[in-house]
């Protein structure tokens, strides 16, 4: 299984991309989110999906990991194929698939051309729970320490004989005031605010 690509890039379309690897070039499905990213002629590094069918080896690149794994959640959708994931994720960014499928939007979905109102429909109640990580991916370092941070002020004052239930919204509106905030100021904070 083809995993990533290094080469240059012989030629560039909207649509796809011919990778040139050590002489052999790999004709590559891409987005419009990674053909704006490469350069005719300039080394690039892709992410590859391979898919083997009984006609065809198809092979789709992509600029990040996440936007593969987006890749491979729509097409793991029934109704939901290659060419219409591509044609989704350059119509729409991660952030704003992520945000439609998570706000049961599937009018946003729909503008992307080849999708349906089944289909949307389809993608919302087969991804919800799936995409929760696309939503502003720049801040998911910043809420991994979030939730290390929480669960050990809510640990803490369990210890102290809180029950979790009643701590935990209000960590979580000091998180948002605060998203640099210790265990010991935020634990201060939630016994002020109990």
């Amino acid at each position: 299984m083809i995993f990533s690509l290094q080469g240059i890039v012989q030629e560039l379309t909207p649509t796809y991309a011919v990778i040139n690897v050590n002489g052999v070039g790999y004709y590559t499905g891409i987005s419009l989110m990674t053909s704006q990213k490469l350069t005719l002629n300039k080394e690039t590094f892709l992410f590859i999906q391979q898919i083997i069918r009984e006609d065809a080896h198809l092979l789709f690149g992509f600029n990040t990991r996440l936007e593969k794994e987006m890749f491979n959640l729509l097409i793991s959708v029934n109704g939901v194929g290659a060419v219409s994931a591509l044609i989704l994720l350059s119509t729409l960014s991660l952030d704003e698939i992520a945000s439609a499928i998570l706000s049961g939007n599937s009018v946003l979905i729909q503008k992307a051309k080849g999708i349906g109102a089944k289909t949307a429909e389809r993608i919302i109640v087969d991804l919800k729970d799936k995409v929760q990580k696309f939503n502003n991916p720049e801040e998911n370092i910043s809420l991994a320490v979030n939730n290390k941070v929480k669960e050990e002020s809510l640990s803490a004052l369990e210890v102290l004989g809180i029950p979790k239930r009643s701590s935990e919204k209000i960590a979580d509106r000091f998180l948002k005031q605060n998203p640099d905030i210790s265990v010991e100021e935020l634990v201060k904070q939630i016994l002020k605010n109990i």
